[in-house]
C-alpha cells in the first residue's frame, strides 16, 4: 500500500508539475516580466534576473549583484519546471500522508475532492489575509507572513479533514471555527510603501495565480486517484508473492 501511495504521488506530481509550468509560461510569467520591470522604480533587464516565486506567502525579494541568477530562456524555464516537480511532489506527498493517516482514500471518484480540499487550504484560505505579491510590490516581515500562512493552511486542512471523516453536526461545527480562526488573526501587513506596478496588472496576476493554484491541484488530486486505483486493481489481480 505504501509503496503504491508513493508511485501514485509521484506519477501525479509529474502530471501536475507539467501542467502548472505550462500555464505558468503562457499566463502567470509574462506578468513577472512584466511587473519586473518597475521593481527599484526603473525599467532593468531580465539577463541577470533570479526566477521569482510569487505564490500567497512567498516574499517578493530583491536582487544583489553577486547573487546567482539563472539565464533568462531555457535555463531559467528549466529552474521553475524543476521547482514546480518538487512543489508538486511534496503536496503529493502530504495529501498520500493524510490519506493513510486518517484513513480517507484517494480515489479518481474523490480524486477532484481532494484536489479542491487541498486548493482551498493551501491557495483560497491563505490569500484572503496573504494574496500572491508580484516583483516590485511592498510586503511585510517574511517569517510573519511564512507562520501566517501555515497556521492558515493547517486551520483549513484539519477543518476538511474533520468534516470528511465525522459526518454530524458537532463536526461540522468545529469544521467552520477552524477555517474561521486565522482570519480572526490579522495576517501581516504590507508597510505602506509607494509602487509603481500597475493596479490592473496585480489584479490580473492574483487572479491567474490563483486559477493556477486551482489547476495545480485539481490535476494532482485527479491524477493521484486515478494512478491509486490502477495500482490498486494490479495488486488485486497479481496474487501476493506472485511475479509482478
Amino acid at each position: 500500500m505504501f509503496r503504491n501511495l508513493f508511485v501514485a504521488a509521484v506519477l501525479a506530481a509529474l502530471c501536475a508539475g507539467l501542467v502548472t509550468s505550462a500555464f505558468q509560461a503562457w499566463r502567470v510569467t509574462p506578468l513577472i516580466f512584466a511587473a519586473e520591470s518597475f521593481e527599484g522604480g526603473e525599467a532593468h533587464s531580465h539577463g541577470d534576473d533570479a526566477a521569482h516565486s510569487h505564490e500567497a506567502g512567498t516574499p517578493v525579494h530583491s536582487h544583489g549583484d553577486d547573487e546567482w541568477m539563472p539565464q533568462d530562456g531555457f535555463e531559467r524555464t528549466a529552474y521553475t519546471v524543476l521547482a514546480n516537480l518538487l512543489m508538486a511532489a511534496g503536496y503529493a506527498l502530504v495529501l498520500g500522508a493524510v490519506s493513510v493517516l486518517f484513513n480517507l482514500p484517494i480515489t479518481f471518484n474523490n480524486g477532484l475532492l481532494w484536489g479542491l480540499g487541498a486548493f482551498a487550504a493551501f491557495s483560497l484560505a491563505p490569500a484572503l489575509g496573504l494574496p500572491p505579491g508580484m516583483p516590485g510590490m511592498p510586503v511585510a516581515d517574511t517569517l510573519a507572513r511564512q507562520l501566517w500562512w501555515a497556521g492558515a493552511a493547517v486551520s483549513t486542512g484539519a477543518a476538511l479533514v474533520i468534516a470528511a471523516k465525522f459526518r454530524a453536526g458537532w463536526a461540522l461545527a468545529v469544521a467552520a471555527a477552524l477555517i474561521i480562526l486565522p482570519h480572526l488573526i490579522a495576517a501581516p501587513v504590507a508597510p505602506d510603501e509607494p509602487t509603481g506596478v500597475p493596479p490592473r496588472m496585480t489584479a490580473e496576476f492574483v487572479s491567474a495565480v490563483l486559477f493556477n493554484g486551482a489547476l495545480f491541484f485539481t490535476v494532482l488530486g485527479l491524477a493521484f486517484g486515478w494512478v491509486n486505483d490502477r495500482l490498486a486493481a494490479r495488486s488485486v489481480a497479481i496474487p501476493e508473492g506472485a511475479p509482478a
